[in-house]
């Protein structure tokens, strides 16, 4: 596997950084996990632009410009060969002390890996998955907004710890309100009586890319979608639920802690926006 690294594409055993980079050492950078479909990177400007309003939140300089990580995201994929895959692309603030201060690390750096990624097996996307809520609570958006995609994933961590102790694969988190605000690596859309809802940002949602195409779909088809506050009672009385992500795609849940949700199988509209979001793939993005 060959990995882009500051500039160069190196053998995947030679793609290392520093133990001084502060993005090892502090979680301090950003990052977008992104889909190439059958030759096609999906939303790739939108992922781009995300990955620059991330870095502008942390005050963290572009060490390329839109059109130079567009093309080295495109070549990273072309050098492997590739057609179909997952696509990490990572800016960390780069090599400094072992201070806190970011303006000592003079040069970010950036690393770009396309591989293989399968977060759930088959059987979950035909029949749906069985998810808990667990005890670790959302970061709230005073205190690190949920916009910015960062490398310090340790709050995500912990909530997937906890689920898998639970038995189960996925989880949601609650914000420090009470309300749901996402899972550990989704967005969560649940449906009652023929409308979509989802929690917003400000609830600690991450704005995810996917979960931005659902809305999409959601507006072509025809289907009501409103942002809302939404409590684990109203996830357990949903007629429909499923999570989206990059890694995830879309894939349906039938049971949120023991309570069967719906008819415990995946239903019309999740079925109908799945179809929808799959013939999109391959049609909006950039060609490698």
């Amino acid at each position: 596997m060959k990995v882009y690294l500051d500039g160069k594409f190196v053998d995947s055993a030679e793609a290392k950084v520093s133990v001084f980079d502060h993005g090892l050492l502090y979680g301090d950078g950003v990052f977008e996990g992104i889909r190439l479909y059958d030759g096609n990177i999906f939303r790739l400007e939108e992922h781009l632009e995300r990955l620059e309003n991330s870095a502008k939140a942390i005050m963290l300089q572009m060490p390329l410009s839109r059109a130079e990580l567009s093309w080295a995201t495109c070549e990273t994929c072309r050098q492997n060969g590739l057609r179909d895959a997952y696509i990490r692309l990572v800016i960390t603030r780069g090599v400094g002390d072992l201070g806190l201060a970011p303006w000592l690390c003079p040069k970010p750096s950036i690393f770009i890996i396309a591989g293989k990624i399968s977060l759930y097996p088959q059987e979950y996307y035909d029949n749906g998955l069985g998810i808990v809520t667990v005890p670790t609570r959302r970061i709230g958006p005073a205190a690190l907004p949920s916009t910015v995609k960062s490398l310090n994933y340790l709050n995500n961590i912990l909530g997937k710890i906890e689920a898998k102790q639970f038995g189960a694969l996925e989880a949601i988190m609650l914000n420090d309100q009470g309300y749901v605000a996402e899972c550990t690596a989704d967005n969560i859309f649940v449906v009652h009586k023929g409308e979509l809802l989802t929690p917003a940002a400000s609830q600690g949602a991450l704005k995810g890319i996917t979960r931005s195409t659902i809305i999409d779909i959601a507006q072509a088809t025809g289907i009501p979608l409103r942002e809302v506050d939404l409590t684990r009672y109203d996830i357990w009385c949903a007629d429909e639920c499923f999570l989206t992500g990059s890694g995830a795609e879309v894939i349906p849940v039938v049971k949120l802690d023991g309570r069967v949700i719906g008819t415990g199988k995946p239903g019309p509209i999740t079925q109908r926006v799945l179809a929808d979001f799959r013939a999109r793939v391959k049609l909006e993005g950039t060609r490698i």
